[in-house]
């Protein structure tokens, strides 16, 4: 196999493929390649959890896993191997499902994870939408998150909320609560932190919500202290990614100057 030497994000673009019908698809066997996994049986493993995790969302997982065969030359002969061709939603899965301590799956999800969100809209496209826009939209995303996070961490044992949200902001914010980040803003008492993020802000919450409730399921937390500390151990691990990708700090990013409730619903995406 040949060594992936460059992580950006091109590598995905790169072996994407555009259908007849101009639909985006990559194939499973060439997905393998750029994930760094050298036998087929093991990233199969990693397909059918992904398949699992599809059913589980209550998705046709025929729509994301399309199976299909290929023909390779053995010597003088040919035999048909097994491949998949899969959505980009296919490919989020496998990412959360594969090996998060190789650099390029952390790439994989974090660029699957954005594309992902950002192609659930339908009629719109997400890079023609104005900033407020695309702040009301992403926010509607983090408060989806939030609710499917904290029915989680119940589950995991968590029984002050509060304290487990912090874990995360702080690992994300280089130590800064909630409250902290409230008065650095300088906002009203009470007044919604998430209310007041720009889009980019958002997403690098809305990662860190996602990436936190998949690994919570996917580790069998069962103890509060675990799951405070998996909050802010992928707090973490999301501020060094984007240290590392030359990004700005969440808490460098600027607050803007309406927050969503002063924008009013007469701007929502609906």
């Amino acid at each position: 196999m040949n060594e992936v030497k460059s992580y950006t994000e091109s590598i995905f673009e790169d072996i994407k493929h555009i259908g007849e019908n101009g639909v985006e698809f990559w194939y499973a066997r060439e997905l393998m390649k750029v994930l760094e996994y050298s036998q087929w049986r093991r990233f199969n493993d990693v397909i059918n959890k992904a398949i699992e995790s599809c059913r589980l969302s209550q998705n046709n997982f025929q729509d994301h896993f399309a199976e299909v065969g290929k023909m390779v030359k053995t010597g003088d002969s040919y035999r048909q191997i097994k491949d998949y061709k899969l959505s980009r939603y296919a490919c989020y899965l496998i990412v959360q499902n594969s090996d998060s301590r190789k650099e390029v799956v952390a790439l994989g999800q974090t660029y699957f994870a954005v594309q992902t969100r950002k192609m659930e809209l339908t009629e719109l496209e997400y890079k023609d939408l104005s900033e407020d826009e695309k702040r009301i939209y992403v926010r509607k995303q983090v408060s989806n998150g939030n609710y499917s996070l904290n029915r989680t961490a119940l589950n995991c044992g968590v029984k002050n909320l509060a304290e487990f949200h912090n874990a995360g902001y702080r690992g994300l914010y280089n130590g800064e609560t909630a409250d902290d980040i409230a008065k650095r803003k300088g906002l009203r008492y009470r007044e919604d932190i998430l209310d007041n993020m720009g889009s980019d802000e958002l997403s690098a919450n809305l990662f860190r919500i996602s990436q936190t409730n998949q690994k919570l399921k996917n580790d069998n937390i069962k103890t509060e202290f675990d799951a405070k500390n998996t909050h802010y151990n992928m707090g973490k691990d999301i501020r060094n990614f984007i240290k590392s990708q030359g990004g700005t700090m969440p808490e460098d990013l600027p607050t803007p100057s309406k927050s969503l409730k002063q924008l009013g619903s007469k701007n929502e995406i609906t």
